[in-house]
């Protein structure tokens, strides 16, 4: 399930300070971002092993996720927000402002054997009588 968390930020007359650190397990060891984004999505996948933390640094973006029973929608535009993903949440990213700059870190390194691109299957509601 993904959750939404706010990063310890610390404010001072030279500027603010936001910190990542200890939120997904393991060690950081891919990070990128994307900007100039165009009208389209992103992302329409979930992993087997990945973990990943979303931060929209600049602008904003949507994000929906579902994680085979749950499905949220998600705005990012604060850069003290993160948003992490589990690896069995499917991942959806829109909606991106012009201005905007999504930050993605993750604790595995790029493996295509990783990615799963098949959404869950909506679930259909037994009625019990």
């Amino acid at each position: 399930m993904p959750k939404l968390l706010q990063l310890d930020t610390f404010h001072s007359d030279a500027g603010n300070l936001t910190v990542f650190e200890k939120l997904i397990p393991g060690t950081i060891k891919r990070v990128f971002y994307i900007y100039g984004a165009t009208d389209l999505s992103r992302g329409g996948h979930r992993h087997h092993a990945t973990w990943n933390a979303l931060i929209c640094i600049h602008g904003s973006c949507h994000i929906y996720s579902n994680d085979g029973i749950l499905e949220e929608d998600f705005i990012l535009d604060n850069p003290t927000t993160c948003l992490i993903l589990e690896p069995k949440d499917w991942h959806i990213m829109d909606s991106f402002s012009k201005d905007s700059i999504l930050l993605v870190l993750s604790n595995e390194y790029y493996d295509k054997a990783d990615y799963i691109d098949e959404p869950y299957q909506r679930q259909s509601q037994q009625v019990i009588l």
